[in-house]
């Protein structure tokens, strides 16, 4: 019989509705959580049933945990990753993977030395519709896909959010945080990635134009697909109203619209739009970051999204940084 992986959540942030996941997902023991802040620690333990710690170092050598999930500010997942690995211990980070590349390239390289899972969380991947388009795609059900059009139009107030959290400020500087392309348009920065199996190159703006904050406010990119296909990205903070999040996909049979999770338009020449709702899914399989952590560890096989893929994200969101400050289009090297 299987014995159930424990789990340790740092950082109870977006940490705390994870926590909440972890016990209500199969195979899986919330065993602790930390944070800096000790009444929200001690009141998230009470509340869950699990010990609760203030410094992360306590909870890595406590001796009873499996795996540790990291939702701590950007700039420190692979800082607060590596010291999990160096003790042996699986580990998952929310998105993005980091800011930092080599950091990530470093962490990749000592999980794989360690034989530790190391994995990336990207809700979106675990969706039955995003399962089923990247199938579509992936097998031509839809055609052949030449142009995809992410548009996030995202509204962040400069007070409650850019100014706010904790240590307060922290999501409007550079060291912690990327910007819109780095944090909210990560989510679809991997998602079109994945359906359309890689981007080779980037040519891209990023600029800050409502926020006094060190990272940008919106970006723009053009994309070039491994495939061969192209794409463009807008992300932005700054919309007002929030528009929410639009994908629009053409192929040679046809058009799709992506908007906030659900299929808005869907079109094919010969008229068959009912091929999404045709593809059968694996029961088995795993619908959220701990599920799948728990069959990754057990059966010794790859996570969603592990430290590898994760990276592609990370350098794609980094390139439309550098080729905003080089006027020049960027190879992705991973």
């Amino acid at each position: 019989m299987n014995k159930p992986v424990r789990f340790g959540i740092l950082g109870l942030g977006v940490g705390y509705r994870k926590a909440k996941q972890c016990v209500e997902s199969k195979g899986a023991i919330l065993a602790a959580v930390c944070d800096i802040q000790e009444e929200k620690a001690r009141r998230v333990a009470e509340e869950l049933g699990c010990r609760w710690y203030t410094d992360y170092y306590d909870m890595l050598d406590s001796g009873d945990i499996d795996c540790i999930g990291v939702f701590t500010p950007s700039g420190m997942h692979m800082d607060h990753a590596l010291k999990a690995i160096e003790r042996g211990l699986h580990v998952f980070v929310t998105k993005p993977m980091d800011i930092d590349l080599g950091k990530c390239r470093l962490a990749v390289r000592e999980a794989e030395k360690a034989n530790v899972v190391l994995a990336v969380d990207f809700e979106l991947r675990y969706q039955d519709l995003n399962q089923k388009i990247y199938y579509a795609v992936q097998k031509g059900l839809i055609g052949r896909v030449f142009l995809i059009d992410v548009l996030m139009k995202w509204f962040r107030d400069e007070v409650s959010y850019y100014k706010g959290g904790y240590p307060s400020g922290w999501r409007s500087s550079r060291r912690y945080e990327g910007g819109s392309a780095a944090n909210q348009g990560v989510h679809y920065i991997d998602l079109v990635q994945w359906w359309m199996d890689g981007v080779e190159s980037v040519q891209g703006l990023s600029g800050t134009f409502t926020h006094d904050i060190e990272t940008e406010d919106c970006s723009v990119a053009i994309l070039r697909f491994k495939n061969g296909a192209f794409g463009t990205l807008t992300t932005t903070t700054s919309s007002i109203p929030d528009l929410g999040t639009r994908i629009e996909v053409n192929s040679d049979r046809g058009s799709m619209i992506w908007k906030d999770g659900k299929i808005d338009f869907f079109h094919l020449k010969d008229g068959d739009i009912s091929i999404l709702d045709s593809i059968i899914l694996p029961s088995d399989r795993p619908t959220n970051i701990f599920e799948d952590m728990v069959d990754a560890i057990r059966r010794g096989r790859k996570p969603m999204v592990d430290g590898r893929e994760g990276i592609k994200s990370v350098a794609i969101f980094n390139a439309i940084y550098e080729s905003s400050r080089t006027g020049r289009a960027v190879r992705i090297e991973i």
